[in-house]
């Protein structure tokens, strides 16, 4: 069983999606949920079916005390790093919680303050603490909603299956047509992408 990490009144979850894509924004969600919130699929979103993550983002929406979504576009990965890049969405959908929290509880091992608001990192949270699950269901149903969008502009790229994630397809596709300008163009596994700028 899932349960909240502080265990206290207003503690928020926060979680991304598509840090390791090769096309399109990284995305994040913090989630408030209520007091005694509970529901048998919630999960860390790879671990939940497609069916079943439509089902809970509707049912997490409809329940949450508060919840946010942001996303951070290629270019501004492709300019501050990828992990800069996942902290500044956490920080923008933390931006939109509403109560504000007095406790955050942050999937990963990486993050920056958020104000003065305590938080704590936690490895595999997503798969641990219900509101970090609820934020990674958001993050990642969001993403891909709008990944399918813009499959309609590009459609040999395969992004309503792969969702910019780096498939043989996908990377097929690169070879044969190029980027589009939704590629994260300077995006490589390298030391810089590690790095916090403060």
């Amino acid at each position: 069983m899932l349960k909240p990490f502080y265990n206290c009144f207003l503690e928020a979850g926060t979680d991304e999606a598509g840090r390791g894509c090769l096309a399109g924004p990284v995305t994040a969600a913090a989630v408030i949920l209520p007091e005694g919130f509970e529901h048998a699929l919630l999960n860390d979103s790879k671990k939940v079916s497609e069916a079943h993550r439509k089902e809970l983002a509707f049912l997490i929406r409809e329940s949450a005390i508060s919840y946010g979504i942001a996303h951070v576009s290629h270019t501004t990965i492709d300019r501050i790093n990828i992990l800069n890049a996942s902290i500044e969405a956490m920080h923008q959908a933390l931006d939109q919680l509403q109560p504000r929290p007095l406790a955050i509880a942050v999937d990963g091992n990486r993050f920056k303050p958020y104000g003065k608001i305590p938080h704590q990192c936690l490895v595999r949270g997503d798969g641990r603490f219900m509101n970090i699950a609820a934020a990674s269901i958001l993050a990642k149903t969001s993403r891909d909603d709008l990944m399918r969008a813009l499959d309609k502009e590009f459609p040999e790229y395969h992004w309503a299956r792969n969702k910019g994630y780096p498939t043989q397809a996908h990377r097929d596709a690169l070879l044969k047509y190029g980027p589009t300008p939704h590629h994260r163009k300077s995006f490589r596994l390298k030391e810089e992408q590690l790095k916090i700028n403060y």
